[in-house]
């Protein structure tokens, strides 16, 4: 136990606490990319066994590059978002216990995001959509199933420069 303590001591005191968290949160956001290529390794291999008997799926207004990209970037940038939020909250509690209940809320919204940026796929350019855009947490999945409707570039670059901003702004 002490030489924990010794070691987030040194740590803490040669580091600033935000580069440690920002540390953390990329390296959390790094296993998940390795989880999700393992995943997507699984799939492709499926693909080649049971693929040419599947029917074709429609291309992405913005075409399926450009598509897989903005998937990439998206996941990436719910991931931190939500991560940085969790960090949070295991930087604001002391025990095990506080962190369970803490993230409890959290946790029960985030169906909540889902569904509501979910319901939105279907009203494209409606201000409803547009909220969904705008909110930092449903961002990410209102502007990927925007990507996939909507042929436009420059507002996935405003987004994804907020998301970044406001997963920064968290960690502050």
């Amino acid at each position: 136990e002490e030489k924990s303590n010794k070691i987030i001591e040194i740590l803490a005191a040669a580091v600033p606490i935000d580069s440690v968290f920002i540390g953390k949160l990329l390296a959390m956001l790094a296993m998940a990319i390795v989880g999700i290529m393992v995943w997507g390794a699984a799939g492709m291999a499926a693909l080649q066994i049971w693929g040419p008997g599947l029917p074709n799926l429609p291309v992405p207004a913005v075409g399926w590059p450009l598509f897989m990209l903005l998937g990439i970037l998206y996941f990436a940038m719910a991931y931190l978002i939500l991560g940085s939020l969790f960090l949070g909250i295991g930087a604001m509690a002391s025990t095990v216990r506080e962190v369970q209940t803490l993230s409890m809320p959290v946790t029960t919204l985030q169906m909540f995001v889902f569904g509501f940026a979910f319901y939105t796929v279907s009203k494209i350019g409606q201000p409803i959509e547009i909220v969904a855009c705008i909110v930092p947490f449903t961002s990410p999945f209102a502007m990927l199933a925007r990507a996939a409707q909507v042929p436009e570039i420059w507002p996935h670059f405003v987004a994804l420069f907020g998301q970044g901003l406001f997963a920064l702004l968290v960690v502050r």
